[in-house]
């Protein structure tokens, strides 16, 4: 007689087995066979369905990660589903110095991971745009009246308040956060117009505000919400997935006793704007840096937790901005050539037949400066390697080593395995009028700048009047485009010591589609403990919830509780069947075996 064996090996060793003599006749054959086929479908259907939803809850993400990447890059232009009561919003202002602007954003439910951080992107209105908007002048224009400025920015808040369902108003965020208008300000002035936002919103608005909701930031803080930003939208800050992505080993700040961690290597930004410039790159814990230029912080919704903490070098250098660096070159001009003029007996600049030749402007455009009710005549010469050595000095280097701009101390930066983006003159100045954004390549550009420079002001004027130049583009940007070409070029060079062979700087004003702004990465970084709250919620809901389809495969243990009972049961149905089949044989143990030969029992031959 064969015996039929079933082993299972998880979570322990289990055996039982069927022999075809300690059953029923009507076992040994095809109801025997559907029983064993019966278990083993069952238990792997139970395993499948376990491995199935865990890998579902734990693993769709990272298995599909650069799909989701790029469904994300394409669900973040739809319209925002404000009637899904899972999006969560935030508004943050960011009061500039010539203009404030209102983003709102908006996030799904947390996924429950605390290693993950929030999906936070932009709210987008029923055409698809982003939610956004800009009113002027600056709020440091209030400094006088500080009790217009809840009526100044009234506006913005409204324009919020109809994009966000009425019913999250109470739970939604709202950031107000001042810039480099305000910081100019005495601290008395500021107080007064932070005062008078604390106390006025709350009363006509339901958002969640409090007091250190409003705040005059720093450039530092600014530098490293831009840091935040433009890394969360390149997925820096998600977990490795493939060998094909660049990692670096990072030893985290107080947890010396630990292992490095592997995680993705990090973009640096450099930005500048009218008035300043701004860099910054994350560093290692081995690199010693001044408190004032060095940012540590946790991204991660955990304290405990340190796989998002960073260490990031931020500098920010007021005057070195496209346009306060022209005015500092303006007044060096006029102070230069009145100087000379005294010195020399000449009349230089003093007479537009006697101009002062400015290699930093275009060929032959005419220009003045006013100063102290005195005018000095410019015209251009378009040479942009003189512009650059004149200028040079402007970079206020110093002999040290490791120094960028003004002396300030610049942590060593691995050319070769690092990545920049360049944003505001960064990319102006590659892409209005020259179209050479993105990619940036020493040569090519320097090329162009020449080029362009060394072009007469009527061919350009002509240019731009035929539209062959960026939309935005105007007669400003077409004057100054050749300083500020020369002025990026050496800050960029010069300044930050990145070698003329670098090929790893992209100049962008948007990254896949979206505008990327300080202020994402403000509230991302203000929001990051939001996580905790929808975990604690799930943990809740978990221990307080009854049985609910499979969802008990989420538990491991209970899964395998469970499966043994099931092959305990039908074992303990099985010999059952045993023990009422050996009694009825017990009765007719002689007439049952002469059936099976075939032969009459003796009753039948009495």
């Amino acid at each position: 007689m064969g015996r039929i064996g079933i082993s299972c090996l998880f979570p322990a060793s289990w055996h039982f087995s069927i022999s075809p003599v300690g059953c029923p006749r009507i076992l040994n054959t095809n109801l025997r066979q559907i029983i064993v086929i019966s278990v083993l479908a069952a238990a792997a259907s139970l395993l499948y369905f376990s491995v199935v939803i865990i890998r579902n809850k734990y693993g769709r993400l990272s298995r599909d990660k650069k799909f989701q990447r790029y469904l994300a890059r394409v669900t973040d232009i739809e319209a925002t589903d404000t009637n899904n009561p899972n999006v969560n919003y935030g508004v943050v202002v960011d009061c500039g110095s010539s203009g404030s602007r209102i983003f709102v954003y908006c996030w799904p439910r947390h996924n429950g991971n605390p290693h993950d951080l929030l999906d936070i992107r932009q709210m987008r209105d029923k055409n698809r745009k982003p939610v956004v908007m800009k009113i002027k002048p600056g709020i440091s224009e209030f400094a006088t009246s500080p009790e217009k400025v809840s009526d100044y920015i009234s506006p913005l808040l409204n324009f919020a308040a109809e994009h966000v369902p009425r019913a999250k108003h109470k739970e939604t965020p709202l950031y107000i956060l001042c810039t480099a208008g305000m910081r100019i300000l005495p601290e008395s002035q500021q107080k007064a117009i932070l005062e008078d936002l604390l106390t006025d919103i709350p009363v006509h608005f339901d958002f969640l505000f409090s007091d250190s909701h409003a705040e005059v930031i720093s450039g530092k803080q600014e530098g490293v919400y831009a840091w935040i930003g433009i890394n969360f939208v390149l997925g820096r800050f998600e977990h490795i997935e493939d060998d094909e992505e660049a990692v670096v080993e990072v030893n985290i700040p107080g947890s010396e006793s630990r292992e490095a961690i592997l995680r993705k290597r990090t973009a640096g930004i450099l930005d500048m704007g009218g008035v300043s410039t701004q860099i910054a790159y994350e560093v290692p814990k081995t690199e010693e840096v001044a408190k004032n230029l060095l940012a540590e912080f946790n991204l991660g919704c955990d304290v405990h937790q340190t796989e998002h903490v960073y260490r990031v070098y931020v500098a920010t250098f007021l005057g070195f901005g496209g346009n306060a660096a022209r005015q500092r070159y303006e007044d060096w001009i006029f102070a230069n050539t009145v100087q000379k003029n005294r010195l020399l007996g000449k009349q230089t600049g003093l007479a537009p037949d006697t101009p002062y030749l400015d290699p930093c402007l275009p060929l032959d455009i005419k220009d003045e400066i006013q100063q102290n009710g005195q005018t000095m005549y410019l015209r251009g010469t378009g040479d942009f390697d003189l512009c650059r050595e004149t200028i040079q000095p402007f970079m206020n280097k110093t002999n040290e080593t490791q120094t960028s701009l003004n002396g300030v101390y610049q942590p060593p930066i691995h050319f070769q395995n690092s990545e920049f983006y360049g944003f505001s003159e960064f990319y102006y100045c590659t892409e209005d009028v020259l179209r050479m954004g993105g990619d940036y390549n020493a040569a090519t550009f320097t090329k162009a700048a020449k080029d362009y420079c060394a072009t007469k002001w009527s061919i350009l004027r002509e240019r731009f009047d035929r539209g062959l130049y960026a939309s935005h583009a105007d007669l400003h940007r077409l004057k100054y485009q050749c300083f500020k070409s020369a002025w990026m070029f050496e800050v960029f060079h010069r300044g930050f010591s990145f070698p003329v062979s670098y090929k790893n700087l992209k100049t962008a004003l948007q990254v896949y589609d979206k505008e990327v702004q300080w202020t994402l990465g403000a509230i991302l970084y203000r929001t990051r403990f939001l996580p905790l709250r929808d975990i604690q919620q799930e943990t809740f809901r978990a221990s307080h919830a009854h049985w609910r389809g499979f969802s008990f495969v989420y538990n491991h243990y209970l899964f395998s509780g469970c499966f043994l009972v099931v092959l305990l049961s039908i074992l303990l149905y099985l010999l059952r069947l045993r023990r009422i089949h050996r009694r009825t044989l017990r009765g007719a143990s002689t007439t049952t075996l002469w059936l099976e030969e075939g032969l009459p029992s003796q009753k039948m031959a009495a």
